[in-house]
């Protein structure tokens, strides 16, 4: 099995267990490929039974790679999907962050899950991406994103009017500080924090959420992920934030942007013990309370 790695926010504090998960998958004999500027961060701290290869974007990604592990938190997590795109490369999420709502396998099992990998004992959830239409050419050849799509303001200036459009027909008028279109993975994220809902990740869908609208009477709406979503932006300033994920790019009010599905899904590896409700039990502290 041919394993990438990947690692965003080096920590020191992570040494011992990133020569752990190392140590276990060569003892079951994984070939390993490394993020480059991962493993020049590395290499002081380890040795490896066999040099191995690096990457440092998609193109030089090994084609055979059977699965990539994120490293890190959910941030690395989406950043990694960027590196697989739609070479159908299985992700698999170590926690070394906070939440980690993605990256949803703890350190102390992460030997757990190698020997779940070893022997076959998991399932591959497909997931739905949100990609971007623009009229200019934007986030340089990856407009997609797992979590969620974003129009906000810059910096402090005043609030911006979305106009918002399903299919072509109007839909509303957002007066916020900006606008979020998530996915069902996304539910989780940004959206949830804004007051939007938890989607199923098997949910056929889209979350509209606004960002600290001014009408208190805006709240968030679900659609169904087979409709295009288009803006027309209008504010004091001519150029406001657009977002995929982690990545930002300043977009001035003439160009075009729309919103849908994209062709191609990700993939994320569960073990057999890990699915999306105890996910959002732990993390969300549901039955917590005893009075339940």
């Amino acid at each position: 099995m041919l394993v990438a790695l990947y690692n965003r926010a080096f920590e020191e504090q992570d040494i011992p267990i990133l020569q752990s998960i190392i140590h276990k998958l060569e003892h079951h004999n994984m070939q390993l490929v490394f993020y480059k500027d991962f493993f020049a961060k590395l290499s002081p701290h380890i040795i490896l039974k066999n040099t191995p290869k690096v990457f440092t974007n998609k193109k030089d990604l090994p084609i055979k790679t059977d699965m990539l592990f994120s490293l890190g938190g959910d941030g690395t997590m989406l950043d990694a999907v960027c590196f697989v795109g739609n070479s159908n490369i299985p992700l698999i999420g170590v926690n070394l962050g906070r939440l980690g709502f993605l990256a949803a396998i703890p350190e102390e099992e992460v030997e757990d899950a190698i020997l779940s990998l070893v022997r076959g004992s998991y399932t591959l959830e497909k997931r739905t991406l949100i990609h971007l239409d623009s009229s200019v050419p934007l986030f340089d050849g990856a407009p997609f994103a797992l979590n969620e799509f974003t129009l906000h303001r810059r910096d402090s200036s005043s609030m911006i009017k979305i106009h918002t459009y399903l299919n072509g027909e109007f839909l509303n008028t957002y007066f916020a500080d900006g606008l979020i279109v998530a996915t069902p993975t996304g539910s989780t994220g940004y959206s949830l924090s804004c007051g939007g809902p938890v989607v199923f990740p098997q949910t056929s869908s889209f979350v509209i959420t606004p960002v600290s609208p001014h009408n208190l009477n805006t709240r968030s709406i679900v659609v169904p992920d087979d409709n295009v979503i288009s803006f027309e932006v209008e504010g004091r300033s001519e150029q406001f934030l657009c977002t995929l994920d982690a990545r930002t790019e300043t977009v001035h009010n003439s160009i075009q942007l729309a919103v849908k599905r994209e062709a191609f899904t990700v993939s994320l590896v569960r073990p057999d013990e890990h699915n999306f409700l105890n996910t959002i039990r732990q993390k969300l502290y549901w039955g917590i309370d005893r009075r339940n």
